[in-house]
């Protein structure tokens, strides 16, 4: 029982540490982007990761599963790289310059919902009506941190602040939740699949770089801020995450806790970034997390 129990705090604890950083990314984002560039940020952030997943696979006597790759599957993680991180961020740093932190962090957290939409002709599922109905929930409220509505009639102007940022912060949804359906199939240690996908993705974005002229010295802000981002919203968090969910005894518990993310995210907002935060954005948010809850419950 003691076991049990140590076990118990043990994966509260390790969700507990991915929950409170993934609350920073937000603000993380939006500053490093006043002081470097999408690409190279990214590139920092992915080499960075990289780093600390090979330190973690030396770590802990992983490293010899890399022997065991088949030229399958180094495809396949070259192919999973460029859904995420490679794709993903790109256009999520993207978003993040367009739009307000407040903004960007809620839209892209609809992709629970987004996973159910694609999961009809990718995997077969079918949709029921009260899935339907919590899929306009959440991007009702979606709407409505987009056009910042000060009015109930504003909401039917569609009147976007900015509808680039907004339809890149959606589609990122879409990117995250074609990984997650492909990334189920990988039968591969998760540690080691982390690695080699942001290895590719370090490849691919220096590659981008080069090509585009951007390979220059980032602004030291702009340097740290991608580190940060590479550990903590990246590389360290996710392996937390890993460590909470093999320590849970159900994962139920543990993943609920991921709906703290988008509220304590709007507190660091506020108090890190320094944006008002908008009466739109909270009532959005809570729209997109009941829509989340009620596809979750019922689903």
């Amino acid at each position: 029982m003691q076991t049990g129990d140590r076990q118990y705090k043990l994966a509260y604890a390790y969700a507990a540490v991915a929950v409170l950083l993934w609350a920073t990314s937000a603000s993380a984002f939006k500053l490093s982007l006043q002081y470097v560039g999408v690409q190279p940020l990214l590139f920092i952030a992915s080499a960075t990761s990289t780093v600390v997943f090979l330190i973690y696979l030396i770590a802990t006597g992983r490293l010899r599963l890399l022997r065991t790759f088949t030229g399958r599957d180094c495809l396949l993680s070259a192919g999973l790289g460029l859904l995420n991180p490679f794709l993903y961020y790109v256009i999520l740093f993207k978003a993040y310059s367009l739009l307000l932190a407040q903004e960007a962090q809620p839209i892209n957290f609809v992709w629970p919902l987004t996973l159910v939409l694609l999961s009809i002709p990718l995997l077969g599922q079918r949709i029921r009506l009260i899935s339907i109905l919590a899929i306009l929930i959440s991007f009702a409220g979606v709407v409505i941190i987009a056009t910042r509505p000060e009015t109930p009639s504003d909401i039917l102007r569609f009147r976007f602040s900015n509808a680039r940022g907004a339809f890149l912060a959606l589609s990122t949804t879409i990117i995250w939740s074609l990984y997650w359906i492909y990334n189920t199939k990988d039968q591969r240690d998760e540690a080691v699949r982390l690695f080699m996908n942001f290895a590719f993705a370090s490849i691919y974005i220096l590659a981008l770089m080069l090509a585009t002229g951007q390979a220059a010295v980032p602004d030291a802000r702009g340097l740290l801020g991608g580190v940060y981002i590479g550990i903590f919203e990246m590389g360290v968090t996710f392996l937390a995450w890993l460590k909470a969910m093999r320590s849970a005894k159900t994962t139920a518990h543990v993943v609920n806790l991921i709906y703290l993310v988008p509220f304590l995210s709007l507190l660091c907002i506020a108090l890190v970034v320094g944006e008002r935060i908008l009466p739109s954005t909270i009532l959005g948010l809570i729209l997109i997390v009941t829509g989340i809850v009620v596809q979750k419950l019922t689903g």
